[in-house]
């Protein structure tokens, strides 16, 4: 008997080795293992993220990849899998994005290819858009149906839409906007939105057209190619600045003014463009479409210019003054060039839920489903009145009741999970319509099928899908993560004054101000101006009369930046002199410096509360690896060299 058992667990083990070999484990944490193909994904997914080069070997990253892993092993260890808002976010994201891999490819191409023809042409609309939720009730929906109705019946017997907007629509910008919603293309606006538009001729009313807002009546007022993607620079002059003298106009139409005398397009970006993502490129922004900046002024602006090299005059927009360039004008790219971006762009919001609907019946047919028509029977005796007052109460079911409701795939579905949900649902509002048991049944019932079906193809979506099982994994990781580390890094670091305290006095070192200077620091392309510049100054001109006295309407040749400077600032001349008064004249690529140094400030420790944001980074970094370390003795962590030697082969092919 004992020889029977032994070879029964050899056999076990055996077929135990061979299904591992199939999915080469790459680490366990406490005899839990990691497999070979999720340390490769996350890391050929998350390499281009790594700033630390040693950390993008396979070596190094796979140090990450452990404190991820332990990090989620002491997340569950203290149980935030239980906690309600993670359990609520999860359920969340894990409905919607089930959603995504439940439509068939040839939607999802047939939806990519609708919207890059859509994309080629940009509508002009008008709407009236009457009010109410979804989950209204129906005889609220009705009312607004058929408000719409009316609306819809005058706009198409001829009458005047934008008194029509005014005086029905209920959008809350109407009386300034006039329903005017400007120019737009595919996935501008919510997809039964856009359909309505697109199917409507210019000058026509269309049929009224239903979104999460409402009722919307929509006339089309103009169509326009949509044009082909241009690329521009730009030097901006933020509109917010904290010098109640300091005037964005001036200051632009100074730049304006060194452009026309030959200074570079891109040394005035660098130096004086206050959009800080664009200015460091020499103002460089992304290629665009007329409509996707959403700032018509700039955008005008930019469509007026014809060749690449033209320059713009000074233009406002809501967030400054601009002057542009233009670098290039692109060729329109084909479907098959756009098809992934656009396949991305489709798996989300109402162009989802045009097909939602068909939910229901897809995950039926997918799995075989069979039900028992008889329920209701059962049912409707089985509950009374009290559940319109969220008083029916269940407890259990008498087993010889107890029969199956519906079947879906191999899984049954017992009258006892649709009690349950009964007792459940009855919590939350019944449509007014439903005024009977037997409707309050049916209407239940509708509802338990729903997500019984919806959760039932979920699991089984982790279960058959990869992709799925990957992304959801990943998400249901990063949840995880994400609370371990608020509650025992995050949290800490920002409410524990004294050890941040303590931590500040011990690394004052770390935290100093350089040599600093109060300054005006004069620029020019004109060594001459300069030269000029400082003999006034030292004689006791301000940096103010001095502008004045050299600058005119025909020709600006200096310009100002006043402000506290510290030891290699970018706007200091390279290997300047900390001395009070005037300076030298110092050479740099864009031209001649001088400085005019009001007030030195000797080098000097930054305070706690100057440097208290820096303080708590650094802290939690200390923290963090205090932690890390805390959980590389708690767990055990054994890594499979032979896998992680076949990762290394397979990555350099």
């Amino acid at each position: 008997m004992k020889k029977i058992i032994l070879v029964c667990a050899l056999l076990s083990f055996v077929f135990t080795a061979q299904s591992q070999s199939q999915k080469d484990v790459i680490l366990t944490i406490e005899n839990t293992p990691v497999y070979k193909q999720e340390f490769l994904r996350v890391y050929k997914k998350n390499l281009d993220l790594v700033k630390d080069a040693s950390q993008k070997s396979v070596d190094g990253y796979l140090e990450l990849f452990v404190d991820y892993k332990l990090k989620v092993q002491e997340a569950y260890a203290q149980k935030l899998d239980q906690g309600k808002a993670y359990k609520k976010e999860f359920e969340k994201y894990r409905a919607q994005l089930s959603r995504n891999y439940l439509f068939e490819q040839k939607i999802e191409q047939d939806m990519a290819l609708e919207a890059y023809e859509r994309s080629k042409e940009q509508i002009n609309a008008q709407h009236v858009l009457i009010m109410v939720d979804y989950d209204a009730l129906p005889q609220d929906t009705l009312v607004a149906y058929n408000k719409a109705t009316e609306v819809m019946k005058m706009a198409k017997n001829g009458a005047d839409f934008t008194d029509l907007v005014l005086q029905y629509s209920e959008e809350p910008n109407t009386k300034e906007q006039k329903g005017n919603l400007g120019y737009f293309s595919a996935f501008s606006m919510l997809y039964a939105f856009e359909n309505a538009a697109y199917n409507t001729k210019v000058g026509a009313i269309s049929d009224i057209t239903r979104t999460s807002y409402g009722y919307h009546v929509i006339k089309v007022l103009d169509r326009r190619p949509t044009g082909n993607e241009i690329t521009v620079s730009h030097i901006m002059v933020s509109n917010k600045n904290d010098d109640p003298t300091f005037d964005p106009q001036v200051r632009i139409n100074e730049l304006y003014q060194l452009l026309n005398q030959g200074q570079k397009f891109e040394d005035l970006a660098k130096q004086f463009s206050e959009d800080k993502n664009s200015g460091v490129s020499g103002g460089k922004l992304k290629p665009f479409t007329r409509g996707k900046l959403r700032a018509p002024k700039f955008e005008q602006a930019a469509f007026a210019l014809n060749t690449p090299g033209d320059i713009s005059k000074p233009v406002a927009s809501s967030f400054g003054w601009h002057i542009i360039r233009l670098e290039g004008i692109s060729e329109p790219k084909t479907f098959e060039q756009q098809k992934e971006r656009l396949l991305a762009q489709g798996n989300r919001g109402e162009r989802l839920m045009a097909v939602t609907s068909e939910i229901r019946s897809k995950i039926k047919d997918k799995y075989g489903y069979t039900n028992d028509a008889t329920y209701a029977t059962f049912f409707n005796q089985f509950v009374d009145k009290e559940i319109f007052n969220r008083r029916w109460k269940y407890d259990t079911l008498n087993p010889t009741l107890d029969k199956v409701i519906f079947t879906i795939g191999s899984t049954n579905f017992y009258y006892r999970d649709f009690a349950a949900h009964l007792a459940v649902r009855q919590t939350r509002p019944l449509p007014k319509s439903v005024k009977t048991t037997e409707s309050a049944v049916r209407y239940i019932y509708d509802d338990f099928e729903t997500v019984v079906l919806q959760e039932y193809f979920r699991d089984k979506l982790e279960e058959e899908n990869l992709d799925y099982a990957a992304v959801i994994s990943e998400y249901r990781d990063g949840l995880l993560i994400f609370d371990v580390m608020e509650n025992n890094i995050w949290s800490v670091a920002k409410t524990d004054t004294l050890a941040l305290q303590g931590y500040y006095q011990k690394n004052k070192a770390s935290y100093l101000w350089k040599d600093r200077v109060e300054a005006t620091i004069i620029t020019s392309n004109e060594k001459a101006a300069l030269q000029e510049s400082k003999v006034l100054l030292e004689k006791g001109k301000t940096p103010q009369e001095v502008k004045e006295l050299l600058n005119s309407d025909a020709a600006l040749r200096v310009l100002l930046s006043k402000g506290m400077f510290e030891n290699g600032a970018k706007q200091l001349p390279e290997n300047f002199e900390f001395v009070a008064g005037v300076s030298g004249i110092y050479k740099d690529q864009g031209g001649y410096t001088l400085v005019q140094v009001d007030k030195m400030l000797p080098a000097s420790e930054k305070s706690f509360k100057e440097v208290r944001g820096s303080v708590m980074s650094a802290y939690q970094v200390q923290l963090e690896a205090s932690w890390m370390q805390y959980l590389r003795d708690k767990y055990s962590v054994v890594i499979h060299k032979k896998t992680l030697k076949k990762i290394k082969k397979e990555l350099k092919k």
